[in-house]
């Protein structure tokens, strides 16, 4: 017995700043959307159950677990992810994740960067505490993080 075709879908949403059209399952997941259709594999899947942040990326600037997203719900919306991140916080987050040795395997480095952009631009002057709290859903199985803290905490205004 064959198995029935899957539910395809014509998804319509902004990449990176680029209007995309794609065609889907119904049941792809943002995560695989953007790897196997678009090609944007700087987004890790990690987990696939939505705990580690390795698959972070904004959602109409909102950070979002793409690997429990269904790329269906991002229909008309704008994504982000680590290969579209840009300008000078940007650019000062990789100089200062480089200098305080915040990476290691890398595995972790795309969520870790886009999710430390939204703390940045939410709480610009954020404090250690606050740091090691609003990162505490982007796991890092190499660094134990001290890296991570002060690379983040050396681009604050505080």
């Amino acid at each position: 017995m064959n198995a029935p075709a899957p539910d395809l879908i014509d998804l319509e949403l902004t990449v990176n700043g680029t209007a995309r059209q794609v065609r889907a399952e119904a049941r792809t997941s943002l995560c695989d959307l953007l790897r196997d259709a678009l090609h944007l594999t700087g987004t890790h899947a990690g987990c696939e159950h939505g705990v580690c942040g390795a698959c972070t990326v904004l959602l109409d600037g909102q950070p979002v677990r793409a690997c429990i997203t269904l790329a269906a719900a991002c229909e008309g919306r704008a994504v982000t992810t680590v290969e579209g991140l840009s300008g000078p916080l940007v650019d000062r987050l990789r100089a200062a994740f480089h200098a305080e040795h915040a990476l290691q395997c890398g595995y972790c480095t795309p969520g870790m960067l886009v999710s430390a952009v939204d703390l940045l631009e939410r709480k610009p002057e954020a404090g250690e505490d606050e740091i090691r709290r609003d990162m505490s859903g982007n796991l890092c199985r190499c660094t134990g993080y001290v890296g991570i803290v002060r690379a983040i905490r050396s681009c604050t205004r505080g």
